[in-house]
């Protein structure tokens, strides 16, 4: 059993290199192997956002907070909300954000494939994310 008691894991400015805007991390899980675990807490200030990426398996978000954008490269821009689930499926290229707007917060959970979480590509342009 491992039990992290509140304070004990800093939260994490998110690299620029893959996010746009102010993004923070809250780590909840990277579970030892060969468990491939992976959930961390993600807050989005307004218009920040991912870059686009994929996951080897997928990835689940669940929206804890605010209001937020998601997309599916070649699908339209679509508005989640607090307690919407959102599921990629495995090396499904796409990006998720917060709104102009309001701030979004989610958990982010995804599992490892070879050890691998995400494959990062490159930012989602003020065109595409205006797309609405």
């Amino acid at each position: 059993m491992l039990v992290k008691p509140l304070g004990t894991v800093a939260s994490v400015r998110a690299s620029a290199s893959y996010f746009t805007g102010t993004v923070w991390q809250d780590p909840i899980i990277e579970a030892p192997a060969p468990a491939g675990q992976r959930a961390v807490k993600v807050n989005f200030e307004p218009g920040a956002r991912t870059a686009w990426h994929t996951h080897p398996l997928g990835q689940t978000l669940y929206i804890t907070a605010g209001v937020g954008l998601v997309q599916v490269w070649g699908e339209k821009v679509r508005e989640v909300r607090a307690g919407d689930v959102v599921y990629f499926g495995p090396n499904e290229k796409h990006w998720h954000g917060a709104s102009p707007t309001i701030r979004m917060e989610h958990i982010a959970m995804q599992e490892a494939k070879d050890g691998k979480h995400v494959d990062w590509m490159e930012h989602v342009s003020d065109e595409q994310y205006g797309a609405r």
